[in-house]
């Protein structure tokens, strides 16, 4: 009997334990769509100059920079990263490698955000939107006219769908500082360029992006 007890025990323990499984969602994975933000706090001190420095001090107006946007790509060999960078032009890498690209001086990572379309039904067509863009190089003058990208300029030219809906619209740039005045950094960028700084030209920035209402926040650990 004893034997018996012991087997129905273990019975109803194993039932119990599979239906507590069920009852519990679970954890928030990477998918195919979800965008990855960069965000670093208001009082980081990065290298003096720096291109993440102008675009946190042009951009950031809460308590985190977001600067940088990237796209997820998930397949059966992995997850996926498809960001435009200084460093990588557009570029697929695995995520393993953006995180390395984007760990901060001392060894710490930024804050990773990743948001979620709130109707994911097309995410798919936008990833496969990345395709063309691939291999092209990264964009200093800003600009929407010219065949280079930005991070949330690729982003946005990404997640149209074929009958030209664009998921995100474009906003005037800002690239002052709370002073009001052009960090160094820009004024010798465009000046070295040859062209001026396109500021309140209709763009796109990662902080911006992240407050669309076609987004949600997802809880994806890395």
């Amino acid at each position: 009997m004893s034997i018996l007890r012991n087997i129905l025990v273990l019975f109803f323990v194993s039932v119990a334990a599979l239906l507590s499984c069920q009852r519990k969602p679970a954890a928030d994975s990477l998918q195919a769509g979800d965008l990855v933000f960069v965000g670093i706090p208001m009082d980081y001190s990065l290298d003096r100059g720096s291109m993440d420095e102008a675009i946190a001090s042009s951009t950031g107006t809460d308590t985190l920079n977001l600067i940088h946007v990237a796209i997820a790509d998930v397949d059966e060999q992995g997850e996926w990263i498809i960001d435009a960078t200084i460093k990588r032009g557009v570029d697929r890498h695995p995520l393993d490698t953006f995180i390395t690209d984007f760990t901060l001086k001392d060894g710490s990572y930024p804050v990773f955000i990743v948001k979620r379309l709130k109707d994911p039904s097309k995410a798919s067509e936008y990833v496969a939107n990345t395709r063309k863009y691939l291999g092209r190089p990264y964009d200093l003058h800003f600009m929407p006219s010219d065949d280079s990208l930005y991070c949330s300029e690729l982003v946005r030219d990404c997640y149209v769908s074929s009958d030209g809906e664009y998921v995100f619209g474009t906003v005037p740039m800002n690239f002052k500082g709370p002073d009001g005045e052009f960090p160094l950094y820009w004024k010798q960028l465009f000046e070295r360029l040859g062209a001026p700084i396109p500021q309140d030209v209709p763009g796109t920035n990662p902080q911006d992006m992240s407050k669309s209402p076609a987004l949600v926040t997802v809880s994806v650990s890395f």
